[in-house]
């Protein structure tokens, strides 16, 4: 596993994929403070669920123009929200979700995200893959491994896993791999 996890690495030195440019690492503003960027990485990672890197890095900067922030998200109509949100796939629920936990976030962490995996979870449209991302990404921890529906296809070809879902996946990576890994 160690020589296909290296190499791996080496190939992804030169940040040359589309998640570098237009991701969720990538999109959101730092220039607003930190408690707007943990927010900013949320709402990319609730919006790249169904959708190309190119569609969220085009949408979020619509949003960024807009006032990507959760009081201006609040006060933004729904149909409105939608509108920006067009090209994101699922955009009907998705409003709904960002809507919901724009509510959420306000009423219950003072504009922040959750401060753990198990909280943000509860938040509407997050599971454990996004939850570990958002925490990775937002709040700089790391206590699980985010896996897509295609990591897991691939950790079951390379007999890393022998498991029927992302979650089971998921599951028997952190119970060998290594932590620092």
């Amino acid at each position: 596993w160690l020589s296909i996890y290296t190499l791996v690495e080496e190939l992804r030195v030169d940040k040359t994929a589309p998640v570098d440019t237009v991701g969720a690492e990538a999109l959101p503003e730092r220039i607003h403070g930190e408690k707007i960027f943990r927010f900013q990485v949320l709402i990319a990672l609730m919006l790249s669920s169904q959708t190309k890197d190119a569609q969220v890095g085009e949408t979020m900067r619509k949003l960024q123009k807009h006032g990507l922030n959760p009081e201006n998200i609040r006060n933004t109509s729904d149909a409105d929200l939608n509108a920006f949100i067009y090209s994101v796939g699922f955009r009907n629920n998705k409003t709904k979700y960002i809507k919901a936990t724009v509510e959420i976030l306000i009423a219950q962490y003072d504009g922040d995200i959750p401060p753990n995996t198990e909280e943000l979870m509860k938040l509407p449209g997050v599971g454990p893959k996004m939850a570990y991302l958002i925490e990775n990404l937002a709040l700089n921890k790391v206590t699980g491994i985010s896996v897509d529906t295609h990591m897991h296809r691939i950790f079951n070809q390379l007999k890393w896993v022998k498991a029927k879902d992302p979650e089971k996946t998921r599951e028997q990576l952190e119970g060998w791999l290594p932590r620092d890994r």
